[in-house]
C-alpha cells in the first residue's frame, strides 16, 4: 500500500477527506448536545468569514500558524521532529522586544521592522541550536530536548518579564508599550479597495511576510543544493552519509532554519497586536504548527491554506461558542483536536482505499 498516488490526490483530495470526516464526527457531537450541526457550521463559517473584522482575525491567526507550520515542515524534510516551536517563538519574541524597546523612539517602524525580523529569526535559531548540536554530536533525541527547551524558555520569560524587563508590578509581567517606531501597520489598506472593512482587527503586514517566507522555504527546500541534501537526509540518512553529505551540518542548519521561522512568528502578536512583550503571547501556536505542517503535507502551498483553516477554526469557534451557549469553548477545542487527529495521527487511514481505487482505474485504462 505504499504505491504512489497522483499529487492532486496526495496533496489535495486526501487532506480534504480527512477534514470532512473530522467535521462529520464533530457534527455528531454537536447533534448529541442538542444543537443543529448545520446551524453550527453556518455560525462557524460566518464567525470566520462573515465580515471584514472576522476575516481580519482569521488571517491574523493564520499568519501565526503559517510561521510555525513552516518551521515544523522544514525540520520534517530532514527527518527531524521539532516540537520546540513554542520555546523558539517565545525566545524570538524576546529578540523582537529588545529591538523595539531600544529602537522604537529612535527609528521609524519601517526601519525597526527589518531589525526585529532579524532579531526574531536569530533568537529563535539560537534557541534551536543547542538541541540541534546535541542531536548531531551526542545523539540526544531532538524531540526530548526541544520539549525541555520549551519549559526553559517559558521560565526564562517569566523571570525577565517579572524582573528586568517589567514595566510595573501593578501591570503584571510585561514590558512597557512600544512607541510608534515599534508598531507595524495594519493591513486594512490592502482590503479596503475591495469594500472590505477590517475594523479594529489586528491583521498586519506580518501576513505578507509570512507569504514571502512560504515562498522562500519552497526555494530553499526544492531549489537549492542544501535543500536536496536536507531531503536526502530525511528520506535515508545512510544514503546521505554514503553520498558524503555533511550530516552534522544538515541537522544543525535545518534546526536553526526551523527555529528562525518559529521565532519570526512573534512579530505578529508582539509588534502587530499587543505592541508590547508579555507572557503567553504564543498561545500554543507552536503545537498547532505541527498539525498545519501535517495537513499541508509539509509543502508551503499546502501549509498556507491549512493555516487559514486553523485560523478559521480559532476565530469561528470563538463566535460559535458565543452564539450557541450549549457549545462550550472546550467543545471547540475538541473540534480542533479532531482535525488534528485526522490530519496527523490518522492521516493515512484512507490511503489504502484510494490506492486500490486508482490502481483499478489504471488497470482498466491499460
Amino acid at each position: 500500500m505504499n504505491q504512489a498516488l497522483p499529487k492532486w490526490v496526495d496533496y489535495g483530495l486526501m487532506p480534504l477527506i480527512n477534514v470532512a470526516v473530522a467535521f462529520l464526527i464533530a457534527g455528531l457531537v454537536v447533534l448529541f448536545v442538542g444543537e443543529s450541526p448545520v446551524e453550527a457550521a453556518y455560525l462557524m463559517v460566518r464567525g470566520a468569514f462573515g465580515n471584514g473584522y472576522n476575516i481580519g482575525f482569521t488571517l491574523f491567526f493564520a499568519t501565526t500558524f503559517i510561521f510555525t507550520g513552516l518551521a515544523v515542515a522544514v525540520a520534517f524534510h530532514a527527518g527531524l521532529f521539532n516540537i520546540g516551536g513554542e520555546g523558539q517563538a517565545y525566545i524570538g519574541g524576546l529578540g523582537v522586544g529588545l529591538i523595539c524597546l531600544s529602537m522604537d523612539t529612535i527609528l521609524p517602524w519601517w526601519l525597526t521592522f527589518p531589525l526585529a525580523i532579524i532579531g526574531a529569526a536569530l533568537f529563535g535559531a539560537a534557541w534551536a541550536f543547542i538541541p540541534a548540536i546535541l542531536q548531531a554530536k551526542r545523539g540526544s533525541h531532538v524531540v526530548i530536548t526541544t520539549i525541555m527547551f520549551n519549559f526553559i524558555a517559558s521560565a526564562l520569560m517569566v523571570y525577565l518579564l517579572a524582573g528586568p524587563l517589567q514595566k510595573s508590578a501593578n501591570l503584571g509581567p510585561r514590558t512597557r508599550d512600544f512607541e510608534a517606531g515599534g508598531q507595524i501597520p495594519k493591513l486594512d489598506w490592502l482590503f479596503s479597495p475591495f469594500g472590505i472593512d477590517m475594523g479594529a482587527s489586528p491583521l498586519n503586514i506580518t501576513f505578507l511576510l509570512a507569504l514571502i517566507m512560504a515562498a522562500v522555504v519552497w526555494v530553499i527546500v526544492w531549489r537549492t543544493r542544501f535543500g536536496f541534501e536536507m531531503r536526502t537526509q530525511g528520506v535515508s540518512p545512510r544514503a546521505a552519509v554514503y553520498a558524503g553529505m555533511p550530516e552534522v551540518k544538515i541537522i544543525v542548519v535545518t534546526m536553526m532554519l526551523s527555529g528562525g521561522l518559529a521565532g519570526m512568528m512573534a512579530l505578529n502578536p508582539v509588534m502587530g497586536d499587543q505592541t508590547r512583550l508579555q507572557l503567553d503571547f504564543v498561545e500554543g501556536a507552536g503545537f498547532v504548527g505541527i498539525a498545519v505542517a501535517l495537513m499541508g503535507r509539509s509543502h508551503p502551498a499546502g501549509i498556507v491554506p491549512a493555516a487559514i483553516l486553523f485560523g478559521a477554526l480559532y476565530q469561528g469557534g470563538a463566535e460559535l461558542a458565543f452564539d450557541m451557549p450549549n457549545i462550550t469553548r472546550d467543545m471547540i477545542v475538541m473540534i480542533q483536536g479532531l482535525v488534528i487527529l485526522f490530519a496527523g495521527a490518522m492521516e493515512f487511514m484512507f490511503r489504502p482505499a484510494l490506492v486500490r481505487i486508482f490502481a483499478s482505474q489504471q488497470e482498466k485504462m491499460a
